[in-house]
């Protein structure tokens, strides 16, 4: 009983903060103010930004059951967003392709140790440096195409018992597989996730440990910017803070596609098998047999 109390005291908080967020939007967005950093950087890893997040869950669940119409246009909007996001960030492959290039040729060809871009104001690199960025493409292409992917129904599932069940049957398992699998992942990864980013970006150093009243009345005092510019060699590339930011862009992104398969898989059961695949903008190859290869795998 005093867990079920605790949960429900909770959740009642999570309506009354998720409005007063909305209402004083400058006690944790007016970043010139020290104390609304560290507000922004305790609430979004705190249990009230969980009950928050809950509350949110709920209100648009209960709407789109009384209206399913709206439902779907949450999972479109949903998969919009990662179909968008994968599309644009699918080019930094181009791009690691062809800067790769570019430091084979200066580097063996030119015989040249740096490279430089631009007139009058120069950006000069070692090559070590464009080396080791190569990486953040490929971070990009992790980070913002995971859910892209998931939307295309490019990732690898093994499907021994999903393949031989029933239409309704499979849309439970997903239900059930999003529910208790994804939305969990994503919440535990980005608990832990949140701090480790903020870590690289202020100091004091945060973390989850510290309590509202110690960030805000004593770390506060203390407060700057100090944004992580070390790299692993001395001319190498320095912006691995740009590494743990995309982190957090990964961990929030699989969660809202989490929800929006959810409710996918809800609505297609719901409405039988006529409704699979029900406004999913899906990328043609323009390969018949390549196409048939990505739906067996």
């Amino acid at each position: 009983m005093e867990a079920l109390s605790w949960f429900i005291t909770n959740l009642g908080m999570g309506f009354y903060n998720l409005l007063y967020a909305i209402t004083h939007p400058m006690t944790w967005l007016n970043w010139g103010d020290p104390k609304a950093v560290m507000r922004f950087i305790y609430y979004g890893g705190s249990q009230e930004f969980f009950f928050a997040v809950l509350a949110v869950f709920l209100i648009v669940t209960a709407i789109g059951l009384w209206k399913n119409s709206f439902m779907w246009a949450f999972v479109r909007g949903a998969e919009g967003i990662a179909n968008t996001v994968g599309r644009f960030a699918a080019w930094a492959g181009l791009l690691m392709v062809l800067q790769q290039v570019v430091i084979v040729v200066i580097q063996r060809i030119f015989l040249e140790a740096q490279i430089t871009f631009g007139a009058g104001v120069a950006f000069s690199k070692d090559i070590s440096w464009y080396a080791e960025e190569l990486k953040l493409f490929n971070a990009i292409i992790v980070c913002l195409c995971c859910t892209y992917t998931f939307v295309q129904g490019g990732h690898v599932r093994v499907d021994l018992v999903y393949s031989a069940v029933s239409y309704r049957t499979k849309r439970i398992i997903d239900m059930f597989g999003s529910l208790f699998l994804m939305i969990p992942f994503a919440v535990l990864a980005w608990m832990y996730s949140w701090y480790f980013m903020w870590r690289h970006l202020v100091t004091p150093k945060v973390s989850a440990s510290d309590t509202l009243q110690r960030l805000v009345d004593a770390k506060s005092r203390a407060f700057k910017w100090n944004v992580e510019t070390i790299g692993f060699s001395p001319n190498g590339f320095n912006a691995y803070f740009l590494f743990k930011v995309l982190l957090v862009v990964l961990i929030g992104m699989i969660f809202l596609q989490a929800v929006a398969f959810f409710y996918r898989s809800y609505l297609e059961f719901k409405e039988g098998e006529e409704s699979e695949g029900k406004y999913l903008d899906k990328d043609k190859l323009g390969d018949e047999e390549a196409e048939l290869a990505a739906e067996i795998h």
